[in-house]
């Protein structure tokens, strides 16, 4: 992007190359791509450096803001980034009354705690369903039984949901549950990662491998 500035104030943000008129000369737009940035600063046109925005999974960015740096000849850009709720919280309208559904029953804002659970749920429940033809044919054919191995790993994959729900709940702050997403990794002498040193918690399931033949 570029940046339009007269004096030290930015009069537009240019995201694409346009035909301009400055200083009552019009200017094509091929003049984003053809000339230097000595060109294009002394006609007012200077980079716009890129901000560094928030983790959707667990902030808000804002809209950006711009400043003009007129001693490195860029014009900068500013995200504001604030975290999204951790907890669940009652919706309210503008006066701080409570907000109910059709219902009476109380809207809730959920927070990040209540998606992050559900997920996990989510994902136990289909890491287990690849088995559930077991239990049909044991169902239509009561000589058939359910390998043990697969009894171990959904007994398995249970406890790490209950494990994972319980670690999201004992986050004491968003530092704590972003810990729960960040995998930590090995690194060689040219700072290159060369393997994973431990799994973050919401991603660490039971090994399948042993139970791969049975998967439907």
């Amino acid at each position: 992007m570029w940046a339009y500035v007269t004096g030290n104030t930015i009069q537009e943000i240019i995201r694409f190359p346009k035909s301009m008129v400055i200083n009552d000369v019009r200017h094509p737009r091929t003049i984003f791509t053809a000339w230097s940035w000595t060109e294009l600063n002394n006609i007012g046109i200077y980079t716009v450096e890129p901000g560094t925005k928030g983790d959707d999974r667990f902030e808000i960015t804002s809209s950006p803001t711009y400043a003009f740096d007129s001693v490195n000849k860029k014009v900068t850009t500013t995200y504001t980034k604030t975290d999204k709720a951790l907890a669940d919280s009652n919706a309210v309208d503008e006066d701080g009354n409570n907000l109910l559904d059709a219902d009476g029953n109380q809207i809730i804002n959920y927070g990040l705690k209540h998606y992050a659970k559900e997920q996990a749920k989510r994902t136990a429940h289909g890491l287990i369903k690849r088995f559930g033809w077991l239990v049909q044919r044991v169902t239509m054919d009561s000589s058939k039984t359910i390998p043990s191995a697969v009894t171990t790993y959904c007994a398995a994959i249970r406890t790490d949901c209950a494990d994972i729900c319980t670690a999201i709940d004992n986050a004491a702050n968003m530092t704590a549950f972003k810990a729960l997403y960040q995998d930590t990794y090995n690194y060689d002498s040219d700072g290159e990662i060369t393997s994973v040193n431990t799994v973050a918690r919401v991603n660490r399931w039971t090994d399948d491998t042993n139970v791969q033949t049975y998967e439907r």
